[in-house]
This record gives structure tokens, sequence and C-alpha cells, in this order.
């Protein structure tokens, strides 16, 4: 890791774009979650994006989290038992989570790069991931969510009907209106316009 000087032109315009993103009211739900699920051992962050970043940023709060989704026996993430202190342990740890997310459903889209929480490039996207995260494990329902069910938004599931053979073949006979009518339509008194003149 190169350390970074202060950024300037245009460079810092996009660098602050992506820090107003930040939701400090998001924050404060995503620890009561994070902290509901795996319980106070984790600790609480400082308030703020930096404090949030460096609770987060060993990558061991977000493999619990991700491990307390999982049934006992089945957990995708290996924690070492102490904190890891080197900076590619650190980053590994991240990514081992954000592989365990996708397993669990997060969708590409919404899973934040490993130098946007170890470098707090888009702590955004962080934010992003763990709302995705909470949003799966309601929708679930499998008794391994913990905390308040409002707290994020369920996903759309699918409603999958069945028609029996006699209601198929009624729909046969039905044209439907997405595919008009030709009742009352003709070209009479239609006109294009004037005819094309020829000078010899």
């Amino acid at each position: 890791m190169a350390n970074q000087g202060p950024a300037y032109g245009m460079s810092r315009d996009v660098q602050s774009k992506i820090e107003k993103k930040y939701d400090d009211e998001l924050e404060d739900r995503l620890v009561e979650w994070i902290v509901a699920q795996c319980g106070a051992s984790v600790g609480r962050p400082e308030r703020g994006r930096l404090g949030f970043q460096v609770w987060l940023k060993n990558g061991v709060v977000l493999s619990r989290l991700v491990n307390s989704l999982y049934p006992d026996g089945s957990k995708p993430v290996k924690i070492p038992d102490a904190p890891p202190t080197m900076v590619f342990k650190q980053m590994e740890q991240i990514a081992q989570f954000l592989k365990a997310a996708e397993d669990y459903g997060v969708v590409k889209t919404d899973i934040f790069q490993t130098v946007d929480l170890f470098e707090a490039k888009d702590m955004a996207a962080v934010q992003r991931t763990l709302m995705a995260l909470g949003s799966l494990a309601v929708t679930k329902n499998d008794g391994n969510y913990h905390g308040d069910p409002n707290w994020f938004m369920k996903k759309a599931q699918e409603h999958k009907r069945e028609f029996t053979e006699s209601q198929l073949k009624e729909g046969k006979n039905i044209i439907g209106l997405q595919m008009g009518s030709n009742k009352g339509a003709s070209q009479a008194g239609m006109s294009y316009g004037r005819p094309r003149q020829i000078i010899s």
C-alpha cells in the first residue's frame, strides 16, 4: 500500500461525491444489526465513516456476521483466533467475507471491492453490501436472522402460478388486447401528399 497524498482537481471532486453517498443514519442501523446478529463481543465503532471503517477493516467482524447467518456446522468463513495484523491477511479476510456474501445470494453489483473498505475509498458501497445481505437474511426467514425485521426491506419472491389444462385451452380462444384489433380500420380517405413530378 502506497501512502496517498491529498487529491486535487477532478480526483477530489469524484472522491467528495463518493463520500456524500455515505449515510450516517444507515451506519447506526447497520451497527445495531451487526451487534444484534453477532453479540456484544464484537464491540461498537466510533461514530462516523472513519470509525466504521476501522471497526470492519480487519474483516473479522464481517466474517462473524456472515457466519452467523448460517446454521451451526456450516460456517463458510474461517476466522483466525487472533485478529490478523498483516495487511494482506486482513484483505484476505475481507475477500473471504465477499465470497461468502456472494454465495449467500448477494448479487455481484451490490458487492464492494476490498479496497473500498480497506482504504476507505467507498464506504457507501460497504453499506450497500451490508444492506443487501440484511435484506436477503430477512427474506430467507430461516431463523438465523437476529434483530428487528423492519431494519431491512424484504426482497421480492417468485409467485409461481399453476394453471389447469382447461384454463390453458380457454386462453387460446381469446385475442388479447395487446394484439390490437382490425375493427374499423381502413385506408379510405387517406392521401399520401402530392404525386412525384417528373420533368423531362
